[in-house]
């Protein structure tokens, strides 16, 4: 009988192992994961960004967990040798109707805690990054860039030198119980814990019943910056996100290693690990169609949609949306990106369930929805599912 056993090998499984050995340095803590490698799908295709807290909801979850895993990210970065960069990120106003929102995102700011925000004019916006082009701009230094797949990684060294065991290839099939039924038999644990990701939904369904939401995937398409380009965007350059929608919209980021992603995107994938846009999976499909809030959420969002899968199509229509934010980039400076996918956690209601949702049925805590700022928060959600682990509710 194990003490833990953590379904999930990225980066939110890992920290929260790496907790529950931390906080149970005699406890015994297995980690299971699906795929041969860890960190393979949200972890290692995210955009790397290190979040200053600006936009959630004050007093939720992801609020806390954000400031809070902040804090502990560059702590642990800096213990273990790993490398980061507070290059700091402005979210710019292209009109008037976005200098108005910027207020608000100031204050929204400053109640979660982020350090050092201040609004620029289209002046002061230039001195610091001078091909973007807006009316107005908020300024986060305390935003950042790593490469989590290596955070990762050093969390999994450290679960394995506290005497932890991490096995790879091994698909959970359901959780009865103690018992974590699995294509490598039958494994049993006292406290079991759910961060299964783009699956979190399908496990909780097959352990406790059906979940009250269900988990739809996001594609988010990239172009590059070519190496002769990057000069024209020195730090992280944001929109003015619009509180309609449920997405940023594209944008450009620098990243650990040099390159300059824009984008995303964000198109509905027909896989829940659709990285390509022909991947199609008819059990995923089947599930969305037959629940009632996709369709309340395609009445809500139809004419977005529509966008983003034409942007999606149209290199020219990507291109005058990063536009908007740099006017001098043109087709010629972008080479084609990567892509990820996003797990969303879709309600009954058709809404996007923006918070980070932890649940406990029996012995088991369930991980259901971690969007972004996940990777930045993981080692706070780690802490706070191994406090829900060790409490009697």
């Amino acid at each position: 009988m194990l003490d833990f056993a953590v379904i999930g090998g990225g980066i939110v499984g890992l920290a929260t192992a790496h907790e529950l050995g931390r906080s149970h340095p005699a406890a015994t803590i297995l980690v299971l994961e699906k795929e041969k490698t860890l960190a393979s799908h949200q972890t290692g295709h995210n955009s790397g960004v290190i979040h200053s807290g600006i936009y959630y909801r004050p007093g939720s979850l992801k609020a806390r967990n954000c400031r809070a895993g902040v804090v502990k990210l560059v702590r642990f970065c800096e213990e273990h040798d790993i490398r980061y960069e507070m290059c700091g990120k402005v979210i710019v106003a292209v009109d008037e109707d976005e200098r108005a929102r910027l207020h608000g995102l100031l204050e929204r700011g400053r109640s979660n805690g982020v350090p050092g925000l201040r609004l620029v004019d289209r002046d002061e916006l230039r001195s610091i990054e001078p091909s973007a082009e807006g009316v107005a701009a908020l300024v986060s230094p305390e935003t950042g860039i790593v490469a989590f797949k290596e955070v990762a990684l050093a969390l999994a060294r450290l679960v394995r030198e506290r005497g932890g065991s991490i096995r790879t290839g091994v698909q959970v099939h359901a959780i009865d119980g103690t018992r974590v039924e699995t294509s490598a038999g039958v494994f049993e644990a006292r406290r079991i814990v759910s961060c299964t990701g783009l699956h979190a939904d399908r496990l909780m369904s097959a352990s406790a019943g059906p979940p009250p939401l269900l988990v739809v995937g996001f594609r988010g398409e990239y172009y590059r910056l070519k190496t002769t380009s990057r000069h024209l965007v020195r730090h992280l350059i944001y929109p003015v996100p619009d509180p309609r929608f449920p997405f940023l919209g594209v944008h450009f980021t620098r990243r650990i290693n040099g390159e300059i992603e824009a984008g995303p995107n964000a198109v509905l994938a027909w896989a829940r690990e659709g990285y390509r846009r022909s991947d199609f999976e008819w059990r995923d499909v089947k599930e969305m169609m037959a629940y009632p809030g996709f369709w309340r959420m395609g009445r809500r969002h139809w004419r977005t949609a529509l966008g983003e899968q034409y942007r999606s199509l149209s290199k020219s229509a990507f291109v005058r949306g990063l536009q908007r934010l740099v006017p001098a980039i043109s087709s010629d400076d972008l080479e084609q990106g990567g892509a990820g996918v996003r797990a969303m956690a879709l309600g009954l209601d058709g809404s996007l369930i923006d918070d980070y949702r932890i649940e406990r049925a029996g012995s088991t805590v369930h991980v259901l929805s971690a969007p972004s700022p996940a990777a930045t928060s993981a080692l706070a959600i780690g802490e706070h599912v191994a406090a829900v682990c060790a409490s009697d509710a």
